[in-house]
């Protein structure tokens, strides 16, 4: 993850009244983990992984919102379908769902081998009902197993304070390290009615007109 530009200089930065402000941590993995490939009892986790080729843009938003909308995740949202479905429909990104045992999808997983001798995990989570159950150490697995294909030396993940805060220490303890960090600013999907107002409470909506007491809710 390269940005352009000077650096923030210190002290406070305005940010304009709509726009939604988050601190994103790059991190990486030069190796695969000792234990990867290791054969470790693993608890049994009612989930599988399905790959999903050729999928249809509209298919991938259902599913992007249902796992990152609670957490902002926004910008899949925005892109004209062409432009989405050239990316999920490269020979060289990876799309998954996690589905549960009713078949039911309960996450995904996005792997991008575009840039040689790297592989992005572009998204990775589950719905907000299926977290803090051991789960994301499953997933994590899984995807790290894909991630180290055959040339692949180099995977990296980035994550931002507008996500669950369990993410980046949880990416650290699998073994990845932090290597840069960048401010991303962006008008708040909320807003635009892209995404729920009540998505991600830990980040107050501002710049929305409240209704006064003669006016509907």
């Amino acid at each position: 993850m390269d940005i352009p530009g000077a650096a923030l200089t210190e002290g406070y930065h305005n940010v304009r009244n709509g726009d939604l402000p988050c601190v994103v941590t790059a991190l990486e993995m030069l190796a695969p983990p000792a234990d990867l490939k290791r054969l470790v009892p693993e608890p049994e986790v009612p989930l599988a992984l399905k790959r999903w080729k050729d999928c249809s843009a509209e298919k991938y938003r259902l599913l992007y919102k249902r796992v990152g909308g609670y957490w902002i995740w926004w910008s899949r949202l925005v892109k004209p379908d062409a432009e989405l479905e050239a990316i999920i429909h490269d020979p060289a990104v990876q799309l998954y769902a996690v589905t549960d045992r009713a078949g039911v999808e309960v996450g995904m997983l996005e792997l991008d081998f575009r840039e040689q001798g790297q592989c992005e995990i572009v998204f990775f989570g589950l719905v907000v009902k299926a977290t803090g159950k051991g789960f994301g150490k499953w997933l994590m697995r899984r995807a790290l197993q894909l991630a180290w294909a055959p040339g692949v030396e180099r995977v990296w993940v980035h994550t931002c304070t507008l996500d669950d805060p369990n993410a980046l220490p949880f990416y650290m303890k699998r073994g990845f390290r932090p290597y840069a960090r960048f401010v991303e600013v962006f008008p708040d999907p909320r807003l635009s009615g892209l995404l729920p107002v009540d998505s991600a409470p830990h980040a107050p909506v501002l710049g929305m007109v409240e209704p006064g007491p003669d006016q509907p809710e």
